[in-house]
């Protein structure tokens, strides 16, 4: 909470408060001496590969998570790529995904030779839209991956209803949603990421559950699969030197797995940081005509690593202003992979996702991080609602 000492008479505001559209280095300060610790131990012990604090904080998350194996690696794209990898596929081979997110799910599909099938998400939840999927399956779709955008599942469940109807294999992309929790209709509940076949996530700095470098891992509940995925991010070896299959060498290191394995324990106080955040945002724009805030599934929980808006018109105008004001914002994302010089090979013209093309044109995120004082969120919206209104 920002705080009136040590300001001088003639500091406005503006000058008093300091946004960030991610705060890390504050939320450090708070676990700094438990961080400061694990990361000593990993120093002292020397082992700084596949050291006990990987094993710990694997074993942590899986039991956080449900699942029955989790694999960490390098990255979430590593993760992304070791799933495709897992799967056998080959080259020509068709996996269905959306062109509304970061590239890298698209990346990995076309670095192993596949082909990327795009298909467009629902103007609500950003996310896959099913009905879409169906009528995109060929004979040549092997994988279906839907990433759960902004902090909210797609909906697995008629996803996996139109896969195993298909008998598609399903990876999701949980990069953004660690935490999430999905609901089916049978009120049954499981952490978005363990209901597909594979669940890939990142723990890029800035994701809700984040290191201080990179990192990525994999989950599944696939015995076979789990020993192929591990195979894999150890250079393929089934043992030491014997290769059983091509790998690739990605592993999470111990520095970064003890930082993990103490923000764990807070990944549910921090969730609950961002959706109080994210109530604040939502109640001072109700009533606001031209801008729609995010909305929350019913199937769902939204954990909130992003706060995207919808503005009708004007969306690079507000930016603009905010900018102006202090206020940083990102749009996530300003141009569609579909239309991305690197995806003209695919053969996707502007026109052919009309949701995800508007969506480019229309979202901004906020300010979302755990450490949102209510005077920062105050003046955000003050000054989102004054800019809206002027520009209608």
């Amino acid at each position: 909470m920002s705080s009136n000492v040590g300001k001088t008479p003639s500091m406005t505001i503006q000058e008093s408060i300091n946004i960030n559209m991610v705060d890390l280095q504050t939320q450090y300060t708070k676990i700094k001496a438990e961080v400061d610790a694990r990361i000593q131990e990993v120093l002292t012990s020397g082992k700084y590969i596949n050291g006990p604090a990987v094993k710990d904080f694997s074993e942590q998350l899986a039991n956080f998570l449900a699942v029955k194996h989790l694999a960490p690696c390098a990255s979430g794209t590593d993760a992304l790529q070791i799933a495709l990898m897992a799967l056998g596929l080959q080259p020509g081979d068709e996996v269905i995904t959306v062109a509304f997110t970061f590239v890298a799910t698209a990346e990995v599909i076309s670095l192993l030779g596949l082909k990327p099938v795009f298909v467009d998400v629902n103007p609500h939840t950003f996310n896959m839209d099913v009905e879409k999927l169906e009528q995109a399956i060929t004979p040549k779709t092997k994988c279906i991956i839907p990433v759960h955008l902004y902090g909210q599942s797609a909906d697995m469940e008629r996803v996996m209803q139109i896969a195993n109807q298909h008998q598609i294999t399903v990876i999701e992309d949980n990069a953004q949603a660690i935490g999430a929790d999905f609901t089916f209709s049978n009120g049954t509940q499981h952490k978005v990421g363990t209901i597909g076949h594979i669940g890939c996530t990142s723990f890029y700095p800035s994701k809700n559950l984040g290191c201080y470098g990179d990192g990525g891992a994999l989950f599944t509940n696939d015995d076979v699969l789990a020993q192929k995925i591990k195979t894999i991010c150890n250079h393929g070896q089934s043992s030491r030197y014997n290769y059983d299959m091509v790998g690739v060498n990605s592993r999470l290191d111990s520095i970064q797995a003890a930082i993990l394995g103490v923000k764990l324990s807070y990944l549910n106080e921090y969730i609950q940081a961002r959706q109080t955040a994210a109530d604040f945002y939502d109640t001072a724009f109700e009533k606001v005509a031209g801008i729609e805030t995010p909305h929350r599934a019913s199937y769902s929980s939204h954990v909130f690593h992003q706060y995207t808006l919808k503005v009708k018109q004007g969306r690079n105008e507000l930016q603009a202003a905010l900018k102006e004001k202090g206020i940083p914002s990102m749009i996530y994302y300003p141009k569609a992979l579909h239309v991305q010089n690197a995806y003209n090979y695919c053969g996707y013209k502007m026109g052919d996702l009309p949701v995800t093309e508007q969506l480019c044109d229309q979202v901004i995120s906020l300010p979302m991080h755990t450490e949102l004082s209510t005077e920062q969120l105050q003046y955000i919206t003050n000054h989102v609602i004054a800019c809206v209104k002027q520009s209608a």
